[in-house]
């Protein structure tokens, strides 16, 4: 089953002169990815490289930022996917100490580092994720949205036409419960859409 991490994770090691500063953190997408990376060039201008590997479903990256084809970002994603990580970025900034590590030792570096880095991090397992959606009378739109809140759902969408339509996400084992919770109480005043 897939997890990710609950938060950003630091590690930095020291190989022959060379500072490999490691961060693994949650991300959801390629472009959010890139936004961390370029900022990262920001605070690292004096970096060598800045490579990167993105697990994120379909959006998933492998990049060497100049290190030798294959010896960085390949074996960073790899590492996230031997751990069945899903939703994760690792970047590691090189500072270049003077010594060249040939292609072995760079794909070891950037192993370990990850490795070590998610050593450190709190995984969670990821549940799928449903929608549901629905109209209502405005009276229950208050109410509802307690109700949203206590089950841990995440409103996505509400619009107020002749009724207020609502539109949230929640882990698909909750669903069931919380339909019946609210078939229950909004005494019948609470018609389901299958397509918004």
């Amino acid at each position: 089953m897939p997890v990710t991490i609950s938060a950003p994770v630091h590690h930095e090691l020291i190989i022959k002169k060379s500072r490999f500063i490691t961060c693994v953190q949650p991300i959801s997408d390629r472009a959010s990815a890139q936004a961390v990376v370029d900022q990262l060039w920001q605070q690292h201008p004096g970096a060598a490289h800045v490579c990167w590997a993105l697990l994120a479903g379909g959006q998933s990256a492998a990049v060497d930022d100049g290190e030798p084809s294959g010896t960085a970002g390949r074996p960073m994603l790899e590492v996230l996917r031997h751990q069945d990580l899903e939703g994760v970025l690792a970047t590691v900034v090189r500072y270049f100490g003077g010594v060249k590590l040939g292609a072995g030792g760079l794909v070891r570096a950037y192993t370990d580092c990850v490795a070590q880095a998610l050593q450190q991090a709190e995984k969670i397992v990821l549940q799928p994720q449903i929608t549901q959606q629905c109209t209502l009378p405005y009276d229950l739109e208050g109410w509802l949205r307690r109700q949203l809140q206590q089950a841990g759902a995440q409103l996505t969408a509400v619009e107020h036409q002749a009724q207020v339509r609502m539109q949230w996400q929640l882990p698909q084992a909750q669903a069931l419960q919380l339909q019946a919770s609210l078939n229950e109480g909004g005494q019948g005043r609470i018609a389901w859409l299958a397509h918004w």
